[in-house]
């Protein structure tokens, strides 16, 4: 445990994001840390987190929160929407959240995943050619615009029934929602016109339902008591959200590490080593979530010769997690796609709350991944890995771009 709160400044998120990843570490597996001015716990250790995690006396709802109860922290503070995000499976607990769980679990079997397929290698092979397209002549493109960008969101709103004509405005607002440089009235407005959009799309699709999971969770009836309105519209907004910005990251981030390193890329060309094993090693390494944000302890909780007090809120810094060398070994700040650990990441969580589109980011990844690198064989990095930064975001692990030659 730190004497004091590490503080957790935006400009190591853009520019020094290893750094700030070990700085954390140093500090302990379990830590104080300031975020934008309010305390809480970081846990950067890989057994602690599984525990936390699986712990029923920390729990999603605000209203464990003492910051928040007391009025210290308000709407104001640029995190709060991360936190207080309406009624959803993301945010309940316990018998209520296993309620608003349980149908889109359901819908997001290995088979309706395996339905999804052919839908999957569809997009990709019409945004490789929007990519060729760009390309040409030897010019520089930016893959994640163009590719790493636009495939999760065109694949979760095929799945979830967004028109693909509001797909370009979701990702703004989603891009202003997460981005820290975003003023919060600003914010607080773009929140506002997620829920009205949502809610507008939930009653069409309930008048008119459809073949898709937003109609499904409509529709859904568990246990006679069926999804509210607001239910819908918070699983379906924080669906939206999680399923597009966590696979963006996972492709962008798998292909700058290969790229970076050609004794690693030439494993998978040669298929001495699988593409998901170098999709998990991405995940443990340079995962799509840097620090999730928050549960709250409903009582003291004891952690070694930590106490967690009530009403105190506790982040999980998963990229520091997946950097642990008593799981990983003394080279886990290494990109290593043969590490026989890597699958034992925990970067879409763990317990209760582990994401419920983890297998379908995966399932794009190994579609997408292999698919551009077999399309562009010289596809190559256009700028020094030092000038390509990450976004202003606390969460996310996401670049501004990804400047790339495709020959």
């Amino acid at each position: 445990m730190t004497s004091c709160p590490h503080a957790m400044p935006i400009d190591f998120m853009v520019s020094d994001l290893d750094g700030e990843t070990a700085r954390l570490r140093a500090a302990g597996a379990i830590s104080r840390i300031e975020l934008l001015g309010v305390p809480a716990w970081t846990v950067t250790d890989h057994t602690i987190a599984r525990q936390l995690l699986t712990d029923p006396r920390l729990i999603k709802d605000i209203n464990a929160w003492g910051l928040w109860t007391s009025g210290v922290v308000t709407r104001q503070w640029p995190l709060i929407g991360m936190i207080d995000a309406g009624t959803s499976m993301f945010t309940a607990d316990g018998a209520e959240h296993r309620r608003l769980r349980i149908k889109t679990t359901q819908a997001l079997t290995p088979r309706r995943l395996e339905a999804l397929r052919p839908t999957i290698e569809r997009l990709t092979k019409e945004l490789l050619d929007d990519l060729d397209e760009a390309g040409r002549d030897g010019a520089v493109v930016d893959l994640k615009q163009v590719f790493a960008y636009p495939l999760p969101m065109q694949v979760v709103s095929e799945l979830m029934g967004v028109p693909r004509a509001d797909q370009a405005m979701l990702l703004a607002w989603y891009k202003a929602f997460f981005s820290m440089l975003t003023p919060q009235d600003e914010r607080l407005r773009v929140i506002d016109e997620l829920d009205v959009y949502f809610t507008e799309m939930v009653r069409r699709k309930t008048a008119e339902p459809g073949d898709d999971l937003t109609s499904a969770l409509i529709l859904a009836d568990e246990g006679g008591e069926p999804l509210t309105e607001e239910e819908v519209v918070g699983n379906l907004k924080a669906l939206v959200a999680a399923g597009h910005e966590t696979t963006v990251s996972l492709i962008v981030n798998a292909t700058r590490a290969l790229l970076s390193r050609p004794e690693q890329l030439a494993l998978l060309r040669s298929g001495d080593t699988e593409w998901k094993q170098a999709i998990e090693e991405t995940l443990r390494y340079d995962g799509p979530v840097t620090h999730l944000l928050m549960r709250f302890a409903t009582e003291d909780i004891t952690v070694g010769d930590t106490v967690i007090d009530k009403g105190e809120g506790v982040v999980i810094s998963y990229r520091a997690v997946g950097r642990d060398p008593q799981i990983h070994g003394d080279d886990a700040d290494d990109f290593d796609i043969t590490r026989p650990t890597a699958a034992r990441n925990i970067s879409f969580g763990y317990g209760p709350h582990i994401c419920p589109g983890a297998a379908l980011a995966r399932l794009e990844a190994a579609i997408g991944l292999p698919a551009l690198f077999d399309r562009f064989p010289g596809l190559n990095l256009a700028a020094p890995l030092e000038e390509i930064g990450n976004l202003p975001v606390l969460t996310q692990n996401d670049v501004a771009a990804l400047p790339v030659r495709l020959s």
